[in-house]
This record gives structure tokens, C-alpha cells and sequence, in this order.
């Protein structure tokens, strides 16, 4: 078993975890974050922003620990369903978040990639998203997937829309090759916040085996 090679690992391996039988790729449905701030008295833009900044903890906690990838939920196409003030919060704190947090991701050498239909997006949150996949893109730690007006059953019919145009067989391949983010290895581990037992249209097709 390799040695720890920082204070997180260390811990990590004094109660009895194995770095080497780690996931290398995480899955995570970020959910529950309205309900907490609902459950508080707070509006449910509070427990979004919450959200976030537990995000940044465990984005780090994962490189860290020597996770390769990280994908998070972070807007699901159902949730255009919530009320206006809602998302266009939650397209703001997106936006805000792509800005703020790009500098430390350069330094902290992590790629991010984006997955999902961008084109959908309002134009503020679709240019921050796109400038920081394009900013990070040569890094070589973690990478970070952030899964942004995603849906499951949506990237799979955008994939075989491609494979249909580009004349090629219908086999699994093809389907995987035309993913919104086909170079991402399928995740070993799906977690979800908030104790919910169910994949809300997330990841579908990569997480058949997880």
C-alpha cells in the first residue's frame, strides 16, 4: 500500500482505509440544499450558496486524498421547473462561482469540464462555465466535472442524434464515444446528499456498473 503523502491521506489510513482500493471516480447528486435552508427559516438561495462552499471542502478533500475524478450535479434540466427566483439565483451563483473560483483552480492544477446542454444557459453563466473548462484544460490534477442543465436521458439522445448524423453503427461505443464528456472514465462510486435513494436522471449510461 503506497504511504500517505499528506495530512489528509494520513488520517485517511488511521481509520483503516486503503489509498490504494480508493474510487478513482466519484459521482455526487448534490441534493437536499433548499430543504436545509427551508428547515432553518432561510430562504432556499442560502442553503444553495451553503452548497457551494461545502463543494469547494470536498473538491479538495478528494484531490487530496488522490481522487482523479470528481463529477457533481449541479443543475439538473428538471430543475428549470422551480420557481424563477430560484434559478436565476442559481444561474447567478453558477456564474459567480465559475469567475471566483477560476484563478484557484489554475493554481491548485485542477481541470474542470462541463457537461450538459450549455447552449440553454443564460449567456453570463454559459461564458464563465466555458472560460473556465478553456483556462483549466491543460492541468493534470483532479479533474472536476460539473454537470450544468444535465439530464441522463437528455445526453443519450443527443448521442445518438450524433451517431444518427455521422452515419457510424449503433453499438455502445458509438453512444459513448458522442457523450457530452466521453473521455471521463465511467464513476466507481455514486453518492447522494440528503438520504434519497434514487438517481434522478443522472449519468445514466455511465453509472450502469457503479
Amino acid at each position: 500500500m503506497p504511504e500517505p503523502r499528506n495530512d489528509v491521506q494520513a488520517r485517511a489510513v488511521a481509520q483503516g482505509i486503503r489509498l490504494d482500493a480508493l474510487p478513482q471516480h466519484i459521482a455526487c447528486i448534490m441534493d437536499g440544499n433548499g430543504r436545509w435552508a427551508t428547515a432553518r427559516g432561510e430562504h432556499r438561495l442560502v442553503g444553495h450558496q451553503q452548497g457551494y462552499l461545502t463543494l469547494k471542502d470536498v473538491l479538495t478533500t478528494a484531490d487530496e486524498l488522490g481522487i482523479r475524478y470528481l463529477t457533481v450535479y449541479g443543475f439538473s434540466a428538471e430543475n428549470w421547473r422551480r420557481p424563477g427566483e430560484e434559478v436565476n439565483g442559481l444561474m447567478d451563483l453558477i456564474a459567480a462561482a465559475a469567475s471566483a473560483e477560476l484563478t484557484g483552480l489554475i493554481k491548485n492544477n485542477v481541470r474542470v469540464r462541463i457537461s450538459g446542454r450549455l447552449d440553454e444557459l443564460p449567456q453570463s453563466t454559459r461564458d464563465n462555465l466555458r472560460a473556465l473548462e478553456a483556462e483549466t484544460k491543460d492541468n493534470t490534477g483532479i479533474t472536476f466535472v460539473l454537470a450544468v442543465n444535465y439530464g441522463g436521458r437528455q445526453e443519450i439522445l443527443d448521442a445518438a442524434r450524433a451517431v444518427a448524423e455521422a452515419g457510424e453503427p449503433w453499438t455502445e461505443e458509438s453512444i459513448s464515444k458522442h457523450l457530452y464528456t466521453p473521455e471521463i472514465p465511467e464513476p466507481d462510486l455514486m453518492v447522494r446528499t440528503a438520504g434519497e435513494l434514487r438517481w434522478s436522471n443522472f449519468l445514466i449510461w455511465q453509472a450502469a456498473y457503479a
